[in-house]
Order: C-alpha cells, then structure tokens, then sequence
C-alpha cells in the first residue's frame, strides 16, 4: 500500500507543480530520484509549513510578495544567462517563494470574502429588507 502511495506521488506531484523533473535539478535518496525538482520540492515544502506557520504569523501582500521575488529572479537569472543555481538554493528559495504564495492566495481570499460579506449586507438591507 505504502509503495502505491509514493507510485502515486511520482505521478501526480509532477502534474500538479507543472515540475519538469531534470535530475540534475533534483534530490536524489538512496539512488533514487525526487518525485519534484530541488525548486519545487522547496515550494512544496513552503507550502505545507504555512499550516503551523501561519498560527504564528501571517505575512502582509506586500510581504508575500517580496518573498516571492528571490525565485523569480534566481529563475530568470539563470534562464537569461550562463549563471547555473545549486540545488540549495533552488531549494530555498522554493520554501520562501510556497510560503509567500500560499500567504498571497489566504489573502487575497479574505479580501475576496470580505468584500461578498458586505456587499451581502448591502443587499440584504437595500432590496431585501420588506
């Protein structure tokens, strides 16, 4: 059962983070390669940290946004010219880059909510109100 799990990991997990799986990008154990590359086994992680971490803290847009910044320009950085990142900090800037993300998106979402709260209210006390 626990094999059919991690067959399944290294089916999906590529699928869902769109990762393209270069081993010489990726971490290897006991021979045998990540299901992610070091970039995105690093959001991976970033992602699934925000679960305790944001009990604790909670980063501003502003701040999610920043903390977004350093794998894109690593990324483009490295696209655009002969500069090659280690696995290191693909992997770090991967964690960064998942807790900004997921920190954006529970942002956005509140606001978003916020925003059908009140304009419920709006409605409800304008037109529904008999």
């Amino acid at each position: 059962m626990l094999d059919a799990f991690i067959n399944a990991l290294y089916v999906w997990l590529p699928r869902i983070f769109g990762c393209h799986c270069r081993s010489d990008r990726s971490f290897h154990y006991k021979g045998r390669q990540f299901p992610l590359c070091a970039r995105c086994t690093g959001q991976l992680i970033g992602v699934l940290s925000c679960f305790i971490l944001f009990w604790f803290w909670k980063p501003t847009i502003i701040w999610s946004i920043i903390m977004m910044l350093p794998l894109i320009i690593d990324g483009f950085v490295q696209l655009l010219t002969k500069y090659e990142s280690t696995n290191i900090r693909r992997l770090i800037t991967g964690i960064i880059f998942g807790i900004g993300l997921s920190a954006f998106i529970v942002r956005i979402d509140t606001i978003i909510y916020d925003i059908g709260v009140e304009w419920g209210k709006y409605l409800k006390y304008n037109f529904f109100n008999f």
